[in-house]
């Protein structure tokens, strides 16, 4: 294990996520519109086929970051799939936009999906790997930095170059995943200590029922606080601009750049949630950022729509025209926006780092597996719960801000109750 806190290298493993988070930036912006425009699928066939990457990865990467774990090569545990799983990544989401008949974009598409489901956990896993146990929550914070970065590029960027043509935000997430793939390999080096080690390890349902039947329920504790959380939260992402389109009054673009602010503030305070956890623990940080989050929603719940537009201040680029040709105004619910933006980096930054330090520097792919299993999961029956929730009050989208909360205050409950995951010095 690494003795020393390598800034660089946890920035050059972070450009790694800056590539992905290109090309699913990308992904998730124009391939449902390829889908309507180009196939003609209707809104249902869309919503499913957007779901196919949550359904691959639940199950893919569990069991590779506990296959990670066991495979020895000259190379590393993690490298290889790296290298296997990037370049055809790359070459697949490359080939999407050319794609002109549905089967082959489809091939296209699976291809990329299982591809990236290969090593999204090995690479996840060698940040804990190459950083002590005392600087993992900074040094996730630094890389979903990047990977923010990512996700900024590829709607900033991406949308520039769509214009020009529909092909080139795909082949710039192509050329970003192969340099993103190089440098780790070049640059980043896994701990040479597990070269020689031929113990056998649990697999991913061995650890799970390990944590399921311990006396001390920390590990299971935060594996379903972040399946909850996670529900929570996915409440409020796919349904916000519906929600800002029905319950405020807006027009869709503006509800996204209303939105826009929480996955920014997430972004600046993903560094600084880190560090703030390194000073009075992960646990406590976590927990304040769920109050903050559940006090947020109601307060979008029970403030009426005329009131969470109340200007607040001019602010160009992420703030919203209230009237036509009008100034761009940070709003109230702008406000709160950015609070739940802070609120989630605190969450959201600390809880990797909790579930691998419940186990071994030898165990480390198989627990990561474990936290996306949760993760993926709750991305693939969130969205369902709360669209269940919607129809049954006769599309009132005012509920998911009222459904959030008791998600995100049964996780608290959980994380209150939790004894372990610290950071081990």
């Amino acid at each position: 294990m690494a003795t020393k806190f390598n800034y660089g290298k946890i920035f050059l493993l972070g450009f790694g996520f800056f590539g992905v988070s290109v090309i699913w930036g990308v992904y998730n912006a124009f391939v449902p519109i390829f889908l309507a425009d180009k196939f003609h699928l209707s809104p249902i066939w869309i919503g499913f086929f957007m779901t196919l990457d949550n359904i691959a990865a639940l199950f893919i990467q569990p069991p590779v970051g506990a296959w990670s774990d066991k495979l020895r090569t000259p190379i590393g545990r993690r490298i290889p799939f790296i290298l296997v799983g990037a370049p055809i990544t790359a070459l697949a989401f490359g080939f999407i936009p050319l794609a002109s008949v549905l089967p082959i974009f489809v091939a296209c598409t699976s291809t990329l999906l299982l591809s990236a489901a290969l090593w999204r956990t090995p690479v996840v896993a060698l940040m804990p790997d190459i950083t002590p146990s005392g600087n993992r929550s900074q040094a996730n914070g630094i890389i979903n930095f990047m990977g923010g970065i990512g996700t900024i590029v590829a709607l900033q960027t991406g949308g520039m170059l769509y214009k020009m043509s529909p092909s080139f935000p795909f082949w710039l997430g192509s050329a970003l995943v192969v340099i993103a793939a190089l440098i780790v390999f070049l640059f980043v080096k896994e701990p040479k200590e597990y070269a020689q080690t031929t113990e056998e390890q649990p697999g991913i349902l061995a650890s799970l029922r390990e944590l399921v039947n311990s006396k001390e329920k920390s590990g299971i504790r935060i594996l379903m606080a972040i399946f909850f959380w996670f529900i929570g939260f996915s409440a409020v992402d796919t349904f916000f601009t519906l929600y800002a389109k029905n319950h405020l009054g807006l027009p869709e673009g503006d509800g996204a750049t209303l939105l826009s602010v929480l996955p920014l503030f997430f972004v600046l305070f993903a560094i600084p949630s880190g560090y703030i956890a390194g000073k009075i623990g992960r646990r406590i940080t976590i927990s304040i950022g769920l109050a903050m989050i559940t006090i947020i929603l109601v307060l979008l719940y029970i403030t009426p729509a005329s009131a969470l537009l109340m200007k607040i201040a001019p602010l160009p680029l992420v703030g919203i025209p209230l009237e036509e040709g009008g100034p761009r105004m940070l709003t109230l619910a702008g406000v709160m926006l950015i609070f739940a933006g802070i609120a989630w980096a605190f969450v959201n930054i600390n809880s990797l780092p909790m579930i691998v330090d419940l186990t071994s520097a030898a165990r480390i792919g198989t627990f990561t597996g474990l936290y996306y299993l949760f993760s993926t999961f709750s991305a693939i029956v969130g969205p369902n719960i709360n669209g269940f929730a919607i129809q049954l009050t006769g599309n009132n989208y005012n509920v998911i801000m009222l459904i959030a909360p008791f998600f995100m205050l049964t996780s608290l409950w959980l994380m209150l109750g939790v004894k372990r995951g610290e950071a081990t010095h």
